[in-house]
């Protein structure tokens, strides 16, 4: 078994070198820049919105608030004629790069703390890389991917977008994993 204090120092690497290659995906290579597209009419969409006093939060539409109201004649026909969607508003300004930009690397330090704890439990100091880096890929991989499913799933989101994501995330693995094995005590 390996100590948690123990792995600081990967827990701390991974999390730079996550850092740096979603950087350079989201910055340079850019494959994300068609995950979504541009409202028609964008300007009279959002006069409308704001208009209606919208605030910043989740929305469903339309938003039926039980099963039994679901399936009403009045509320299948709101389907029907569409259109029907999820939305997310942010709060109004530009966003808060800086601020996301720190959550995600906590997010990835608490991801590294979470494969160091697995990993620590199931291995031994001296473990070879090999095992190291499947054992650490898997959490890894899971933690940065396995959401996106149920974003498919459950909200919508495209399968392209959802894949792209699951990608990112394997990359992400997989660098958390060399990481990981590189520096496993």
């Amino acid at each position: 078994m390996a100590a948690l204090s123990a792995l600081w120092l990967p827990i701390v690497l991974s999390a730079v070198a996550v850092f740096i290659a979603s950087s350079l995906i989201h910055m340079v290579i850019g494959w994300h820049n068609d995950d979504y597209g541009k409202l028609p009419d964008e300007t009279s969409v959002r006069a409308a919105m704001r208009d209606s006093g919208l605030r910043p939060g989740d929305y469903a539409f339309p938003c039926p608030k039980s099963m039994k109201e679901m399936g009403s004649p009045e509320m299948v026909e709101k389907f029907n004629e569409g259109p029907v969607g999820l939305m997310t508003v942010r709060p109004n300004g530009p966003p808060a790069i800086g601020k996301a930009l720190a959550l995600w690397f906590i997010y990835s330090i608490v991801i590294g703390v979470f494969a160091a704890y697995v990993a620590g439990r199931t291995l031994g100091p001296g473990a070879d890389y090999l095992t190291v880096f499947r054992v650490v890929g898997t959490v890894t991989f899971l933690g940065y991917s396995g959401a996106h499913f149920a974003d498919s799933i459950w909200k919508g989101t495209a399968w392209l977008s959802t894949a792209k994501h699951i990608l990112d995330g394997l990359i992400y693995g997989l660098l958390t994993a060399g990481v990981f094995g590189w520096l496993w005590p």
